[in-house]
């Protein structure tokens, strides 16, 4: 899951994509430790008391949300993916959306 995940960061971040890894379970130390294992790049968040798991409705892991600029949930799929070509098509269409200006 990293390394797919970890691509996508690294062709879509200057679109606006932003990846925010979220760990419901391990304690700091074990993320610091698998984030430099994997060379990941994006932040990854701790989420202890499950309240980020809660307000996504994650249930397993990994789960991936897709929020728009506003914050509104857009979507989510569960499992590791392949994110060739139709995930790529996905966020270069949820990316182009123009962003709201204005009340």
């Amino acid at each position: 899951m990293p390394s797919s995940i970890e691509k996508l960061h690294r062709e879509f971040s200057h679109q606006g994509l932003r990846v925010w890894a979220v760990n419901l379970v391990e304690k700091r130390g074990q993320v610091e430790a698998w984030v430099r294992e994997k060379g990941v790049t994006f932040p990854v968040l701790l989420d202890p008391n499950g309240t980020a798991a809660r307000a996504y409705g994650i249930r397993s892991t990994p789960t991936i949300v897709f929020v728009d600029r506003d914050g509104r949930l857009l979507g989510r799929t569960v499992g590791t993916r392949d994110w060739d070509p139709e995930g790529r098509t996905l966020l270069a269409a949820l990316l182009a959306r123009p962003v709201p200006t204005g009340p």
